[in-house]
Formats: C-alpha cells, structure tokens, sequence
C-alpha cells in the first residue's frame, strides 16, 4: 500500500465520519463541543463537496493505478 492510498483511505474515513456528524449528529455535535462548534459549524453543503472532492481524487488515484 503507498503512501498516496493510505492519505486517500483516510480522507475518505474523515469525509464519510463527517457527512454523518452533519446529517445525524449535528445537535449532539454542537452539545458536546461547544468551543469547535463555533468555528466549524455542522454545515451539509460543505462536508458533502468535501466528500466529493475526495472521491475525484480517489478517482485519479484509481485511473494512475495507486489504489488497491
């Protein structure tokens, strides 16, 4: 596994971790961290271009031959 794929399957774990934080988890996340929560509020339309952000490079990394 290179270093590039690695990266990669771990972005894809935050950005996944992320879009279900922001879609079920967004009141229990504001409750329990108030502090984070006023710098980076739960907002969908960014974890979501987030995510595919991730998967376009995941796609590049697939077309270079990186992944699995």
């Amino acid at each position: 596994m290179s270093l590039e794929s690695l990266v990669f399957y771990l972005l894809l774990i935050d950005a996944i971790g992320a879009n279900v934080v922001v879609r079920f988890g967004s009141r229990w996340y504001v409750q329990h961290f108030r502090t984070i929560s006023r710098w980076f509020p739960p907002a969908e339309g960014w974890v979501l271009y987030y995510l595919v952000l991730v998967v376009w490079v995941g796609s590049l990394l697939y077309r270079a031959g990186k992944l699995l």
